[in-house]
């Protein structure tokens, strides 16, 4: 037995030069992980797992995905005037789509994916998964081949004969007969324009798509097109009958073309003034800030219960849209880039507020609204989307699995906006998903909105990110990646937080703009809101002003407190709130006691107050028949029983009650939470190096430099590898020191080398004789000037 031959798509990888092997290791980072491949046969086998091509399939465009279902089809039939091999001779695909460029386009996207890609002949190959996807690529069954093959000897001499063909003495000859026949539309159409009519209809039907309904054998004009292999039952099934892929396209004409977008659509277009844009997505992300902080908020005052299921229930989002006036949506999407980004979490049966929401509430609102957009970016879900497939209520906050074509659907949407001119914007949403659509097809086959991508397109209005069916600065800044220019870009748009409140006779306080966290706390604690959004407004109340002084404030420091954030006196009217408010506190007074001891005998009590064995029950007199303590019952009573006293326990009601010993019970066990796992730190992998080192397995030079020159970038180093291979001349840098800020920096034109890593002798022009060069301190590579004549 021979060696086993390579994987087709490992031979492809080992032709392509580095920079193109690094642009399909940049397009493929799943392929990576957990450890990079050591060998182009490895990174050939994680490029062709069902999983990382299932991945890799949902970011490609309509067109790259329509000329990949042309290929899939036309590889189940191959044509006789084909070159050997499985592959798909481009012409075909061409023939099959009918745009040059536009499959040129597409084709160069499947090969940086390693979908498709050609083999040594030029054909097109396809990787198996995606191949699989369509079990009836542009709706056509299995090729001749594949179905006549299935064939006996005896059955093609029938059909050759009733074809008119020359007879044939083996079976493969008969085959090729048949299959050059079939192989030829014009007579395929021609045959099958003298069939009867009821045959022709029945050709018609199943010409369109593949059907698996049973066709009984006493169907008319079913037995016509089953003798001349226009329609093949199956050796094994249920009855039905497959139409041969290359007589369904003979069928549909010669003019027939497969389905092909081959640019995206162009949207009917709107003015969208960038100031205009600037202005609506300030506007909405301001409103949209302030209404995820009054979610939060009402999540620390209130945590919503987790249902059995997972998730918040409807009862509870309505609960929180009704304490942070905001609708449902807001509130579904507030909770779901408040979990993205830290601030919410699951604890035990509910979902409470963590000490991050803490640190976030006292940023200014650039930066908190930059936390939330960027949480959002990665959500694998669209939380406003409130409906199942189904039409069921979904939860807020679920637990089910992470759709990743949520995340593409996300990033596409924003794409197609960036590239719409600029001063312009989309007339309308379904413009915008149209763009989507085109770009991350797959999403679209797995969205369950109506129209498509309606909660995407909501989201993104709600927090900014589009305005007037354009990308706003927002939207631009997240999908730069930049943290920076993100806080920046909602920095510029929200007003800084105001101040100062001003104050008003009906007892009010109106706030313009965001307030700042310190006047929010101060309003809020002394304080009802009645309303947010571009003003907010709290209204003074009697029990708000109480509230204030049971925190510990008096009305002095009440009245000093919102005077400092006021450039006018306090109104007459709040100052005599306050005031009243203050002369009613406190005149009665609730003491916390664990226990009461009370008694007839007032001397009784005395001695039990100045006990000094008592003492630790810490006992003050309320009255002269009446003790309490800080101690619980239990101990009080089993602390006087052990001093000679005999107290009974009294019940709420007044009666004596009675003491039975108590059953041990087993404390109920707390719920168990699992943890949820995370990934160790790894470096991210350097694809340059790694394309080097992967291609370099024909090349040991090359290989050898792109483990040792670190400092070179990866043109440099496959110029470097080519000159020492050939032995020609090459200027390059070099540090004459082991530390780089030490060290000079000296240009040498170097030719005829050794390499013998980690060093690289070469014959040096400037010295006139062989030096011996570390691999790693040579920091730049160029093409060399004129030889110099001495």
């Amino acid at each position: 037995m021979g060696p086993t031959p390579p994987h087709p798509l490992a031979a492809w990888l080992g032709r392509l030069p580095a920079d193109r092997l690094h642009d399909v290791l940049t397009a493929r980072p799943d392929a990576l992980r957990p450890t990079e491949p050591g060998r182009l046969a490895e990174l050939a086998e994680r490029l062709a797992d069902r999983r990382s091509v299932a991945r890799a399939a949902s970011r490609l465009t309509l067109r790259a995905l329509q000329a990949a279902e042309a290929v899939a089809a036309l590889a189940g039939m191959p044509a006789p005037d084909d070159p050997p091999g499985d592959g798909v001779p481009e012409e075909r695909v061409l023939a099959l789509l009918g745009d040059e460029r536009g499959v040129a386009a597409a084709l160069a996207e499947l090969a940086r994916y390693a979908l498709v890609w050609p083999d040594e002949a030029g054909s097109l190959l396809i990787v198996e998964p995606l191949r699989q996807t369509w079990a009836a690529p542009l709706g056509l069954g299995r090729g001749l081949v594949g179905l006549m093959g299935e064939r006996t000897a005896e059955e093609l001499a029938v059909l050759v004969r009733t074809l008119g063909l020359p007879q044939s003495p083996t079976k493969q000859r008969r085959l090729a007969a048949v299959l050059e026949h079939h192989g030829d539309a014009a007579r395929v159409a021609a045959l099958a324009a003298t069939a009867p009519p009821e045959t022709r209809d029945l050709l018609t039907r199943a010409g369109r798509t593949v059907s698996d309904e049973p066709v009984p054998a006493s169907r008319p004009g079913l037995r016509w097109a089953l003798d001349r292999g226009l329609l093949v039952r199956p050796r094994r099934g249920t009855g039905a009958v497959t139409m041969p892929a290359e007589v369904a396209l003979a069928l549909r004409g010669p003019g027939w073309r497969a389905p092909f977008a081959a640019a995206p659509p162009e949207p009917p277009l709107r003015p969208a003034a960038p100031a205009a844009v600037a202005a609506q997505a300030a506007a909405a992300a301001q409103l949209f800030a302030g209404q995820a902080a009054a979610v939060f908020a009402a999540c620390a005052a209130g945590p919503p219960a987790r249902l059995r299921g997972g998730g918040v229930g409807s009862r509870e989002v309505l609960r929180i849209a009704r304490a942070a006036q905001c609708g449902e949506p807001e509130v579904r999407l507030a909770l779901e880039t408040g979990r993205a980004a830290g601030l919410l979490a699951r604890d035990g049966e509910r979902f409470a507020v963590t000490a991050a929401w803490d640190a976030w509430a006292e940023q200014d609102p650039g930066h908190r609204l930059a936390v939330l957009l960027r949480a959002w970016w990665s959500l694998p879900d669209t939380p406003t989307s409130d409906r199942d497939a189904e039409g069921r209520v979904r939860p807020a906050l679920g637990e089910g699995l992470p759709r990743n074509d949520r995340l593409a659907a996300r990033r596409a949407l924003l794409g197609a906006a960036a590239r719409l001119p600029r001063g312009r914007g989309a007339r309308h949403d379904e413009a915008l998903a149209a763009l989507v659509s085109w770009h991350r097809p797959m999403a679209r086959r797995l969205d369950q909105d109506a129209p498509p991508f309606a909660g995407l397109l909501r989201e993104a209005a709600l927090l900014g990110v589009l305005a007037c069916g354009a990308l706003t600065p927002l939207g631009a800044a997240l999908r730069s990646g930049s943290e920076a220019a993100l806080v920046s870009a909602a920095r510029a748009l929200l007003p800084a937080p105001t101040e100062r409140a001003r104050f008003g006779g009906d007892l009010t306080a109106v706030v313009t703009g965001t307030p700042a966290a310190a006047l929010e706390r101060l309003l809020d604690e002394v304080a009802e809101r009645e309303s947010r959004g571009v003003a907010s407004v709290w209204r003074f109340t009697p029990g708000s002003v109480r509230r204030a002084l049971d925190g510990g404030r008096s009305a002095e420091s009440v009245e000093a407190a919102l005077g400092a954030v006021t450039d006018r006196p306090l109104p007459q009217p709040l100052t005599y709130l306050i005031r009243d408010a203050a002369r009613r506190h406190g005149r009665l007074q609730v003491v916390t006691a664990p226990c009461v001891i009370h008694a007839e005998d007032a001397a009784m009590l005395s001695e039990v107050l100045f006990h000094r064995g008592l003492a630790a029950l810490g006992l003050r007199r309320l009255a002269p028949t009446v003790l309490v303590g800080r101690t619980p019952v239990a101990e009080a009573l089993a602390a006087l029983r052990a001093h000679g006293y005999a107290p009974v326990a009294e019940a709420a009601d007044g009666t004596v009650r009675v003491e039975r010993p108590a059953r041990p019970r087993a404390a109920a066990l707390p719920a168990q939470r699992a943890e949820p796992s995370v990934p160790a730190d790894r470096p991210e992998p350097d694809t340059h190096r790694l394309a080097l080192r992967l291609a370099a397995d024909s090349s040991a030079s090359l290989r050898v430099l792109a483990e040792k020159a670190t400092e070179l970038s990866l043109d440099e180093v496959r110029q470097l590898a080519a000159a020492v291979d050939a032995g020609r001349r090459i200027t390059v840098d070099y540090v004459t020191s082991p530390d780089p800020d030490a060290g000079r920096r000296v240009s040498y034109t170097v030719s005829r080398f050794e390499l013998d890593s980690p060093d690289l002798f070469a014959w040096c022009e400037e010295t006139g004789a062989e030096e011996d060069f570390f691999i790693r301190r040579i920091v730049a590579v160029r093409q060399p000037g004129p030889l110099s004549r001495r």
